[in-house]
């Protein structure tokens, strides 16, 4: 499939693939950390993750996992959770034009901090 802004991007396409795959992450990072969750609607909430990650040009693949067992809070009325980065374990396997690549959302508690890195 030709892709109509190519000519807007100076880097070469394997350049290309990363930028996207670094675009998908930071959309997930910054439209979902902070929404209300509880064990009822984790996969639902991974579900509805993977599947905005989907409809994104050049994404073949994705996987979403939430665990919310990293936060201390006891259940109750008033105590659910707000998703924060450390939960979150996202991989995307972004293709463009055959150049692949696999890239990471993932909280790494040696830097304390949820890194998205290029995985392969």
């Amino acid at each position: 499939m030709k892709d109509p802004a190519s000519h807007y991007f100076k880097c070469t396409p394997r350049e290309r693939a990363v930028f996207e795959a670094g675009i998908k992450l930071g959309t997930v990072y910054h439209q979902y950390v902070g929404i209300p969750i509880n064990q009822g609607n984790v996969s639902y909430i991974e579900k509805a993750i993977k599947e905005s990650i989907m409809v994104q040009p050049f994404v073949e693949e994705a996987e979403v996992k939430i665990d919310p067992s990293v936060n201390n809070k006891k259940p109750g009325v008033y105590k659910y959770l707000t998703l924060s980065g450390e939960m979150l374990d996202v991989r995307i396997k972004v293709n463009y034009d055959g150049n692949v690549v696999v890239a990471r959302l993932k909280y790494i508690p040696e830097m304390d901090y949820p890194l998205m890195y290029i995985e392969e």
